[in-house]
């Protein structure tokens, strides 16, 4: 039906007439459907490309290497104390008064030097009474030997009787006997006088004096007597410590009991610097705390050190031996378990429980569980895990610097240190 215009529209007024809707054109009607397709077709391509299948990214790159092969020593560590080697209470012999003191506080003294002097006048005085005693003696003996040597000639002539000469001979061996006694009272009264000056009797550092001069002092047997002042020997030193029966047991077993090197360091220093022997082992454990006391002698010529100071030691608890080492870092622990990542020829991980040991300037000892050919994960253990496949790639374990030996001709353990020999 043909579209009318308005104009026609009038003409055709007071007759019934149809009217239709004008038509649009069909160009625009495929318009409509090429959007709608178009959307369609987009949809379906951003929607299809997120049902593509991912891409297993590629295995993570790990660094391994071989275990590194060395000769230790393991030491076991102690904490100990410098004791005297020896150790004197100087206390008087004889009672006075002190006249004189003959050192300064704290001084090194040698043996023989002295010390105090006590006033030796009346020993002297004792001593001159003593011996004058021994004239006496000696005179009575004299007229008693005279005696006897006349009576024996009057003897064959039978003027003196068998009695009279026993008894002469008596009194001569009397006075023998009496002599005797002068003369030892003699030597008494010459000791006392000689220890009127007191000396030290040992070499070493002295204490401060405990009297001043002026002061009387008491001569008596132990803590009786006056103390005067102490001196310890200082050159050698004993180094006291008490170990473990484990350890007694391997330096035994090892033949290190006895003369064995032990390295000493004070709590401010970082090397072992102090060296000595071990020299004594006591007869017994501690039944209570299962130890047992040892000590080893240290020189000590410049005398640094002093008794009663605190020292690290350590004790080598037997012959160097070949280990496996590994960075400390490559070490996992699973519970109570510790673990290496090692990595086959097919480049699969996978985890080996191990026995650790000692750690060496940063390399853990590996007792037991692997063998010097394992490929072990030293760098990227995070990204190993037991089971999957990794890319691996070659590194080295480089050696640490070595450790500083001991001075001594020999070249020097619970296992907490070692060092590498050679």
């Amino acid at each position: 039906m043909t579209e009318l215009r308005p104009s026609e529209f009038n003409l055709l007024e007071g007759h019934e007439v149809e009217v239709v809707e004008r038509r649009r054109p069909a160009w625009r009607k495929l318009g409509w459907i090429a959007l709608i397709a178009g959307a369609i077709a987009l949809a379906w391509y951003l929607l299809g490309r997120g049902q593509e299948p991912a891409v297993a990214p590629p295995p993570p790159v790990v660094t391994v290497a071989a275990p590194l092969e060395r000769e230790i020593t393991e030491w076991a560590e102690l904490i100990g104390r410098f004791e005297a080697s020896r150790s004197v209470e100087l206390r008087p012999r004889v009672s006075g008064q002190i006249t004189a003191i003959h050192f300064t506080d704290g001084q090194f003294v040698r043996a023989g030097q002295p010390l105090f002097t006590i006033d030796p006048r009346p020993y002297s005085a004792a001593l001159a009474e003593a011996q004058a005693g021994i004239a006496t003696t000696r005179s009575d003996l004299a007229l008693a030997r005279s005696d006897l040597e006349r009576a024996l000639r009057l003897v064959e002539d039978d003027a003196v009787s068998q009695s009279e000469i026993d008894a002469l001979r008596a009194r001569v061996n009397a006075g023998e006997a009496a002599l005797a006694g002068a003369q030892a009272r003699v030597r008494s009264r010459q000791l006392d006088v000689e220890f009127t000056t007191v000396r030290a009797p040992i070499s070493g550092r002295i204490s401060d004096r405990r009297v001043d001069a002026g002061n009387l002092v008491a001569a008596g047997d132990g803590a009786g007597a006056t103390l005067l002042t102490t001196i310890n020997a200082v050159d050698p030193l004993y180094f006291t410590f008490e170990g473990s029966e484990a350890m007694f047991l391997r330096t035994r077993r090892e033949g290190l009991d006895r003369a064995a090197p032990v390295d000493i360091k004070l709590q401010d220093e970082a090397e072992y610097k102090w060296h000595g022997t071990l020299d004594f082992t006591d007869n017994g454990l501690d039944q209570r705390s299962g130890t047992i006391r040892a000590r080893a002698v240290v020189r000590n010529a410049d005398g640094f050190l002093a008794p009663g100071m605190f020292g690290n030691m350590r004790l080598a608890s037997g012959a160097a031996h070949p280990a496996l080492l590994v960075p400390d870092t490559a070490v996992q622990t699973d519970q109570t378990r510790k673990l290496l990542l090692v990595v086959d020829r097919a480049g699969k991980v996978a985890a080996k429980e191990v026995e650790l040991g000692p750690v060496v300037d940063g390399l853990r000892v590996v007792r037991s569980g692997l063998s010097s050919s394992d490929q072990v994960v030293i760098d990227g253990t995070q990204m190993a895990m037991p089971g999957a496949t990794v890319n691996p790639r070659r590194g080295r374990i480089n050696a640490p610097a070595a450790s500083a030996q001991p001075a001594t001709a020999n070249p020097r353990t619970t296992p907490g240190t070692a060092t590498i020999s050679g």
